[in-house]
């Protein structure tokens, strides 16, 4: 029976197992709702700033504010790479570890020097493997990242753009679209380039394009809303990383348990077979012997 003793350990094994990804699968689903909801809070305000700057801005204004200054080209930029602290949560943080060294390679070949600045353990962890210089790095960020973190992260950095030192700033993370979807990608966070101005950048009047009071004046508003629209659009890049995480991890517990499942369930067919062979087995010697006694 040792084959049946040994088929039991494994199955108390694998029922282990999956209470443990069953109960971080609902941890997971917990924590996703959360940080899906934080979200969701922080897209109106940041909508509404970037409304508000987009009826603001003007060509003669952008040429004062050196946070919406278009560099000639990219000569030194720096990327912020979002990757998590924990894993267990499949390819998410291979996907945004991909993605960042695409957008590497693809800067480097323009003729940009590159700052890599990493949040979270698992892209620290790759970029050392691999001994690429990090300008900067932190894991302390939490699964609750708040404003004062974004600020944290991007105030040095707008100090360099606004003096010069800097021609972009990039951040890489994984964009929360769906529970499903969490697709990494890469956006500009310097120079600001409002929306509509995308569009209407070669027309003399793209902005203002809605009756605002405005007091004391535009200027005076974009020299406080443009720090803003920086620090918020890191924020959302963070609190988007999370609930793709979050996301991640819930799936790959929830495959994780469903496929505990499946070998249990193999397990236990082929020990009720072993058992029974045995059974068999036995019955069969003691058939045997009472006809050699009666023999």
């Amino acid at each position: 029976m040792a084959k049946g003793r040994e088929l039991k350990g494994r199955i108390k094994s694998v029922e282990n197992t999956r209470k443990i990804t069953r109960t971080m699968e609902m941890v997971a689903t917990s924590k996703m709702k959360r940080a899906q909801d934080r979200v969701v809070a922080a897209r109106p305000y940041a909508t509404a700033l970037a409304d508000v700057i987009s009826s603001l801005y003007s060509p003669d204004l952008a040429e004062r504010f050196p946070l919406l200054r278009q560099p000639a080209e990219r000569r030194h930029v720096a990327l912020i790479v979002l990757t998590s602290n924990r894993g267990l949560a499949g390819a998410f943080n291979a996907n945004l570890i991909k993605e960042a060294r695409s957008r590497l390679v693809e800067l480097e070949r323009g003729g940009a020097q590159v700052d890599v600045h990493v949040v979270g353990k698992k892209g620290l962890g790759y970029f050392k493997y691999v001994g690429r210089a990090l300008a900067s790095q932190r894991t302390d960020v939490g699964d609750r990242p708040s404003a004062a973190t974004a600020a944290e992260i991007v105030d040095g950095l707008m100090a360099d753009y606004a003096a010069g030192r800097l021609d972009g700033v990039y951040v890489t993370y994984s964009k929360f679209n769906s529970a499903l979807s969490t697709p990494p990608t890469t956006q500009q966070v310097l120079p600001v380039t409002p929306p509509e101005a995308k569009a209407g950048a070669g027309t003399s009047d793209a902005g203002l394009q809605r009756n605002y009071l405005l007091y004391p004046d535009a200027e005076t508003i974009l020299s406080e809303l443009l720090p803003s629209y920086v620090r918020n659009a890191i924020y959302r890049a963070l609190v988007e990383n999370e609930a793709g995480f979050q996301s991640a991890q819930r799936t790959a517990m929830k495959n994780a348990t469903d496929n505990a499942g499946d070998i249990l369930n193999v397990l236990r067919r082929t020990y009720n077979r072993a058992r029974q062979a045995q059974i068999t087995q036995e019955i069969a010697e003691i058939v045997g012997g009472a006809s050699a006694l009666q023999g």
